[in-house]
C-alpha cells in the first residue's frame, strides 16, 4: 500500500480532532513507527500541511483548519515516468551514489507496484520563457537582488519591484513568493504571469523584512503573529511568561523564546531589567535596534567637548 493512502488516512483524522501521532499511524497500517514518521514528515515539509505538535494531547492537528491536501491523483503517464525514474536513479553508480539511491527509494514509495518497466520516456514540452524566468529568480534570490517586473494576472499588467524569496510550485504550476516593495506586503507570484523581468543590482536584507512588514502594516491578514526573541537567561525559569511576555523552553540550557508585539516596549522590559537576562541573542534586527539605542544614550552622556 502506498503511502498516499496512509496520509490521506492521517488527514481525515486530523479533520475529526483525533491529535493523530506516529505510532496511531504505525498501528492503523501495520508500519514501523520510522516509516510512519517519515510519512508525516511528507506531510509536512513536501505538501506544506501546517502541523502542530500538541503536547497535551501527544498528538498532531492543523493549526490552519482551511488546508487542503493537494490533488494526489496520478495519471497512467505519470506513474510509468516514476518507475522510470526510480530505476534510473538506483542504476546510477558514479559520484554522490548514495544520495541518489536515496533518491530512488523515495521514488519508489509512490510507484504503483504493478507499473510497467518497459516503455519508451515520453517527451516533455518545454517553456523557453518560463525556464528563462526561473534561472534568472533563482539568481537574484541567491545574491539578494531587487527584480522590477510586470505582472498580469488579469486584464491589467501591473509594475512591481520585488524581493524574491522563495521559487516553489503547487498544483501544476510554478510560484515566486516575494515582498513587494511597491506594496509592502508579501505576495505570491505565478511564474507564467510574469511578462517581462528585470533583475535591478539592488540589494535587500531579508533578515530585517519582519520588522519592515510589521512596521508598515502591509503583512497579509488582519491578525499579525507575534516576534519571537531568544533569550538566555541567568537561572532557569519557572512558569510560562517572563516579565509578562509568554516563554517557551529550548532545547539549550537557560535559553528561553519570547514572543513579544511591541518592539519598542520589548527593548524598554530589556533596558530596565538587565540584571533579569544575560545575552539577547536573536533576532538580528532586534539586537542591532538595542545596540542603536544603547549608542545613541552613550553618545547623550558623553560631554560635548569631548565629542
Amino acid at each position: 500500500m502506498s503511502n498516499l493512502h496512509r496520509i490521506r488516512w492521517f488527514d481525515s483524522q486530523l479533520r475529526e480532532g483525533n491529535y493523530p501521532n506516529s505510532s496511531t499511524l504505525a498501528a492503523q497500517f501495520e508500519i514501523s513507527k520510522r516509516q510512519a514518521q517519515r510519512d508525516i514528515e511528507y506531510l509536512a515539509c513536501s505538501l506544506s500541511a501546517p502541523l502542530l505538535y500538541v503536547a497535551k494531547y501527544r498528538g498532531y492537528c492543523y493549526e490552519d483548519k482551511t488546508y487542503a491536501l493537494p490533488l494526489l491523483y496520478m495519471t497512467e503517464e505519470e506513474q510509468k515516468i516514476l518507475n522510470y525514474l526510480a530505476r534510473r536513479y538506483r542504476e546510477y553508480n558514479y559520484d554522490g551514489a548514495p544520495a541518489v539511491n536515496r533518491i530512488a527509494n523515495l521514488l519508489d514509495r509512490f510507484a504503483p507496484n504493478d507499473a510497467q518497466t518497459d516503455f519508451r520516456l515520453p517527451v516533455f514540452d518545454m517553456n523557453p520563457t518560463l525556464i528563462d524566468t526561473t534561472e534568472r529568480l533563482s539568481d537574484a534570490i541567491s545574491r539578494q537582488l531587487a527584480v522590477t517586473l510586470v505582472y498580469r494576472e488579469s486584464a491589467d499588467a501591473e509594475p512591481l519591484t520585488v524581493w524574491p524569496m522563495k521559487l516553489f510550485a503547487r498544483t501544476n504550476c510554478d510560484y515566486l513568493a516575494a515582498y513587494s516593495a511597491t506594496q509592502r506586503k508579501r505576495r505570491t507570484l505565478r511564474l507564467d504571469c510574469i511578462v517581462s523581468m528585470t533583475v535591478t543590482k539592488d540589494r535587500f536584507d531579508a533578515s530585517g523584512l519582519e520588522e519592515l512588514e510589521w512596521n508598515s502594516g502591509g503583512s497579509e491578514g488582519s491578525t499579525k503573529k507575534p516576534f519571537t526573541a531568544k533569550l538566555k537567561l541567568p537561572e532557569s525559569a519557572s512558569g510560562s511568561a517572563w516579565n509578562g511576555y509568554r516563554m517557551r523552553s529550548t532545547a539549550e540550557p537557560l535559553v528561553y523564546l519570547l514572543e513579544f508585539h511591541d518592539t519598542d516596549a520589548f527593548l524598554q522590559q530589556l533596558w530596565t531589567s538587565e540584571s533579569a537576562w544575560v545575552t539577547l541573542l536573536a533576532p538580528k534586527w532586534l539586537i542591532d535596534k538595542l545596540e542603536r539605542k544603547c549608542s545613541a544614550i552613550l553618545k547623550q552622556l558623553t560631554p560635548t567637548n569631548e565629542r
